[in-house]
Formats: C-alpha cells, sequence, structure tokens
C-alpha cells in the first residue's frame, strides 16, 4: 500500500488548523459577553510579591488617617459605584478596588460604596499582582466583570443599580467556559479566612479605640463578608458596652456563615439579660 505523504501533510495541517479554532473559540468564549480590558501591570511588579499589611502601617502611622477622639464621622458622600468581580478558578485571590480589599477563595467579590470616576482594580494570587486595570465607575452604578488567569479581565455589563442585587440576573452575565456551577453566592457567601480575619481583627483594634468606630468598620466589611459565628463572638466581644454588643450580635447574624453554631456568640456578653434577648431574637428570625 502506497502512502501519499502529500496529502498526509495536508492533512495533519487541515487537523492543526481545526484544533487551533477549537482552542481559539473556546478562550472566545471566556470573554464572548464581555469586553477584555488591558493589563497596566509591568513585568516587574508582577514579579514583587505584595505586602497587604503595608498599606496598614501607613494607614496607622500617618495621624491624617486616625478617627480622633471626638467621634466618628462618616461621609455620606462618598461613593455609591458598586463592582462584582467574579474569579472561576480554583485558588485564593486578593482584590483591590481603590481602598477596599477582598481576600478569599470563593471566587466573587462585591464592592460597594466606591467613588464615581476612574478606578484601579488589582487582582492578586499567592501575593503576587497578576492584572491591573482601570475601571470608568459612574455613581448609582454597577459594574460586572469576569476574570480569568490565562485569558484577562473582561468588562461583562455595567448597569444603573435600581436597589436590589440581582444576583440571578450576575450569575446569567457571567461566562461559563469551564462549566464551573459550583457553589452558591447567596448561600456560601464570601466567608472570611483565618489569615484575613487575624488581620482585619488587629487592625480594628489599632485603628479604632470607642464602639461606635469598630462598629462602622465591622459594617463597611459586612457589606461584602460573611463571618463564622466565633469570629462574630470575637468581634461582638471586642466591644465595650453590653447594649453595642447586643445590637451588633443582632446586626451580624444574617451575616453568620455557620447560624446553627450562633450560641458560641452568647459568651461575649457580660449579663444574663444580653444573653436571653439575643436567644429571642435568633427564635424570631
Amino acid at each position: 500500500m502506497e502512502i501519499d505523504f502529500e496529502k498526509l501533510g495536508m492533512k495533519k495541517i487541515f487537523i492543526s488548523l481545526m484544533l487551533l479554532v477549537a482552542v481559539n473559540s473556546f478562550a472566545q468564549e471566556a470573554g464572548k459577553a464581555g469586553e477584555l480590558l488591558r493589563n497596566e501591570a509591568s513585568h516587574s511588579e508582577m514579579k514583587t510579591p505584595n505586602n497587604s499589611s503595608t498599606r496598614n502601617k501607613v494607614f496607622e502611622q500617618n495621624p491624617n488617617n486616625k478617627i480622633k477622639n471626638s467621634g466618628y464621622q462618616w461621609n455620606k458622600n462618598y461613593g455609591y459605584a458598586e463592582v462584582f468581580l467574579r474569579i472561576p478558578e480554583q485558588g485564593f485571590f486578593t482584590v483591590e478596588v481603590g481602598d477596599q480589599m477582598i481576600a478569599n477563595g470563593s471566587g466573587k467579590y462585591r464592592f460597594f460604596d466606591l467613588k464615581s470616576g476612574r478606578m484601579p482594580i488589582s487582582i492578586y494570587e499567592n501575593g503576587f499582582l497578576i492584572y491591573r486595570t482601570t475601571l470608568m465607575l459612574r455613581n448609582n452604578g454597577r459594574m460586572v466583570l469576569d476574570f480569568f488567569t490565562n485569558e484577562g479581565l473582561y468588562l461583562l455589563d455595567s448597569y444603573p443599580v435600581q436597589g436590589q442585587y440581582g444576583f440571578n440576573d450576575w450569575n446569567e452575565v457571567w461566562n461559563n467556559p469551564y462549566g464551573n456551577n459550583s457553589g452558591n453566592w447567596n448561600n456560601a457567601g464570601n466567608v472570611m479566612d483565618t489569615t484575613t480575619f487575624r488581620q482585619f481583627f488587629e487592625m480594628m483594634k489599632r485603628n479604632e479605640s470607642f464602639d461606635d468606630g469598630k462598629v462602622a468598620m465591622i459594617n463597611q466589611q459586612m457589606r461584602n463578608t460573611m463571618f463564622t459565628a466565633i469570629q462574630i463572638r470575637d468581634l461582638v466581644k471586642s466591644l465595650s458596652f453590653d447594649k453595642n454588643r447586643l445590637a451588633l450580635a443582632k446586626s451580624m447574624y444574617g451575616n453568620c456563615a455557620d447560624k446553627n453554631k450562633y450560641f458560641v456568640v452568647y459568651d461575649a456578653f457580660d449579663f444574663e439579660n444580653s444573653k436571653r434577648e439575643l436567644m429571642e431574637f435568633i427564635a424570631k428570625s
């Protein structure tokens, strides 16, 4: 039997081209619904490990950043832009948008109360910067993004916030080339890991001396974070007055990832009536 090497060669080329098209189609799938945003991070930046504690040290050492003893003053006009980001891959990523940072392994990141205008977003993996670009945020607007380590960051949608989170709509907007349907945002949430919680807790104790400042910092974190019952117990116990502890324990119940263990929060109180009131509140919830 004679082998036609010329036809065989053409067949190999044809197969290679088809594979190339298939690969490109698969790659295209990652961002089929969005616009690829250019990575502005330099090679030198991406090779330098990120020390997330640097920002906290700067905050601690700069007296202008410290909240004065006269009471916590929040800026109601700070901003109302939102950024929703998904990373549908296994791994632990840290995402920073403006002056807010979220680190977790769930792959879903929600940022609220951001300033409008040009805003940097940085994505880190295992402490190293892997992507950075600039977003153009609008007040009362939500930007939805999708990130793939091998593809890049895609802007999927940008639309006015109508007063609801719209999780189902967000799920439908996402790209899903890897068949990754694991996890349910409403049930799992962004549960803070032990290391991140320790950093958050220590930073709160360093920078906030009074209950109102601590509560304000916790409330801000609750916008995009779930906590374990033990973490909530430690946060509640860090307050000085039982009435403040009770109010915080009630408000954090909805952000507890393991409500079946919420009984551990009772240990944070000095008075029995506070424990009983929390028990009654949970029983009615």
